[in-house]
């Protein structure tokens, strides 16, 4: 019941001025968030290999239209993939981007036919040093409403570097269908339940309904020639994708497991332990209320302590 309301806060620019006031070391964002800049992200990559675990790698940010904005946000992953690179880190670790991070939603009169073509450029840019950092990109998912977008400059993209991943939400009614088009050899796609609030008209809005759905689009990518990337907390469907991966003949690596930062910790560190490929999400950056919010959203028991730090800070 809190979820739909938690996801409305999320869009309040009055709570959003006031939460972000917030250090982000305070109370629940550090458990989210490691932190603000890329020795941040770097230091947490660090201490989650150790533990034998991969990573993926995401500067904060969305909705924007600025272009020098934008072009921080590229700028931001360039030096992350170098450092990444520096420290030997780069083979188990990835990036994923927001496409309305860098210009998606620009206007035309931004310039170079709009948002689209200059997040595609932009996007390229970061594949490009990703690929010189010895890794991959995946392009983050987003509503509903950029879908399309999404993944047609994924098609672009992958002309010139078809390691792009991809990540399909399997509350959208369309996602099934997405699935079965990028279910090919060689295209690494990311499943999760989708954590944005969608009209009944394109979505699942049940809980049920949505978890039927994944188990339908995993069901896809496993029996499909590409690489799913399951992204789950959920220990049902951790279950349900080893069966289906025992059922397909896939053995650990070609396909992988991915988890949020700070999230069933424990069984992340267990999926490794048994041999599988279990990656972590690691969001960092400034622009931390919107990826909060929605986390809050998908555990709104948090919601209390998250009060609780909001009023000490007072």
């Amino acid at each position: 019941m809190l979820r739909q309301p938690i996801l409305m806060l999320a869009r309040s620019q009055r709570v959003k001025s006031l939460v972000s006031a917030m250090p982000v070391s305070s109370g629940i964002v550090a458990n989210h968030v490691p932190g603000e800049t890329t020795a941040d992200a770097v230091r947490a990559t660090s201490e989650l290999q150790e533990d034998g675990l991969y990573v993926t790698l995401d500067y904060l940010g969305e909705d924007t239209t600025d272009a020098a904005q934008a072009d921080a946000t590229v700028a931001a992953y360039k030096e992350l993939l170098a450092e990444l690179a520096a420290q030997g880190l780069a083979a188990k670790a990835e990036v994923s981007v927001k496409l309305s991070a860098i210009g998606q939603f620009l206007p035309e009169s931004a310039g170079f036919g709009g948002g689209h073509k200059i997040a595609l450029e932009n996007a390229r840019d970061i594949c490009r040093a990703a690929r010189n950092a010895g890794t991959t990109v995946t392009l983050d998912m987003e509503d509903h409403t950029t879908t399309d977008s999404t993944l047609s400059i994924l098609r672009e993209l992958r002309k010139d570097f078809p390691e792009t991943g991809a990540v399909l939400q399997a509350m959208l009614h369309r996602t099934e269908a997405d699935c079965r088009a990028l279910a090919h050899e060689g295209s690494r796609v990311r499943l999760c339940k989708g954590a944005y609030l969608e009209p009944e008209d394109v979505a699942f809005t049940d809980k049920t309904d949505i978890d039927k759905s994944y188990v339908r689009c995993l069901k896809v990518l496993m029996a499909g020639q590409g690489y799913p990337m399951i992204a789950t907390h959920d220990p049902r469907m951790v279950q349900i994708a080893s069966s289906l991966a025992s059922r397909h003949g896939r053995s650990p690596g070609t396909y992988e497991f991915q988890m949020l930062y700070g999230i069933r910790p424990e069984e992340q560190r267990r999926l490794a332990a048994a041999g599988e490929t279990m990656r972590v999400y690691i969001p960092y950056g400034t622009e931390w209320y919107g990826y909060l919010m929605r986390r809050l959203a998908e555990k709104p028991q948090n919601l209390t302590f998250f009060l609780r730090s909001l009023i000490s800070k007072k």
